[in-house]
């Protein structure tokens, strides 16, 4: 039993983004709460288009993104984009950046944010204090790399209309863990130029493939909020299927 005399800002952290992510597939004891408040000491505000992680470069600090929405990418030699995912509230930014000696990727804001500032000590020290914290941040790892999976998939062999559809359920089930979305809609800041970078299409094919899952009465993205209109059609369109996601609660008690 937590003392109930913890500081304001303690108790938030224990009801953040983070920790809901995580519990989803740990059971958090005491031990593992203390330094999660512990990860959120550093915290930062970034406005839209600022680059938390540059690629390439060494000595790079990891972030929690607390409040907002940020985006990873890859830039070609052509200065096209390719964005490799989004990150919404609970991820890590740029956690290969502090494990690997240089970044092999970009992070940059896509709305204001928050984000807490996260040293590789202090991922070694929480390895060390908190074991079922750490097996927790390897899930989430675990999860990113199934996420790839199938984004590889979108891009591969899926047509347009399927991975627009699975990347915005996908969206759905993520945000939904953590407390800010769910199966029925979710509010969405990204553009047609964002999910053009994300899926590998122009932003033209993009609106038209909007167009065509909002006249089949699917999905309605308007305003900055996707509405899920019909929930089984759209999965069964996209072949969705959230187990890859492992979000249906702890697996380790």
């Amino acid at each position: 039993m937590r003392c109930p005399c913890l500081p304001k800002a303690a108790i938030l952290i224990l009801q953040s983004a983070l920790t809901k992510k995580l519990s989803a597939f740990v059971s958090l004891m005491d031990a593992d709460l203390d330094t999660l408040v512990r990860f959120h000491q550093r915290r930062r505000t970034f406005l839209p288009g600022h680059e938390l992680v540059h690629e390439g470069e060494t000595r790079q600090s990891a972030f929690v993104l607390a409040e907002g929405w940020a985006c990873s990418f890859k830039m070609l030699p052509s200065g096209e984009r390719q964005i490799v995912d989004i990150q919404v509230p609970g991820d890590f930014l740029g956690l290969r950046s502090i494990l690997f000696r240089t970044s092999d990727h970009s992070v940059r804001a896509v709305t204001r944010i928050e984000a807490s500032e996260v040293l590789s000590s202090d991922i070694l020290n929480a390895f060390s204090d908190a074991p079922r914290l750490a097996a927790a941040v390897l899930w989430a790892a675990s999860r990113d790399e199934a996420m790839v999976v199938e984004h590889l998939c979108n891009l591969g062999r899926r047509s347009a209309e399927e991975r627009t559809a699975h990347f915005l359920l996908e969206l759905g089930a993520r945000l939904k863990v953590v407390g800010i979305g769910d199966m029925n809609g979710f509010a969405c800041p990204l553009t047609q130029y964002h999910l053009a970078d994300a899926l590998g299409l122009s932003a033209v094919h993009v609106n038209r493939v909007l167009r065509r899952l909002r006249e089949d009465n699917l999905l309605m993205f308007r305003d900055g909020h996707v509405s899920i209109l019909d929930f089984e059609r759209l999965r069964d369109l996209a072949g969705f299927d959230a187990n890859y996601l492992d979000q249906d609660g702890p697996l380790l008690r």
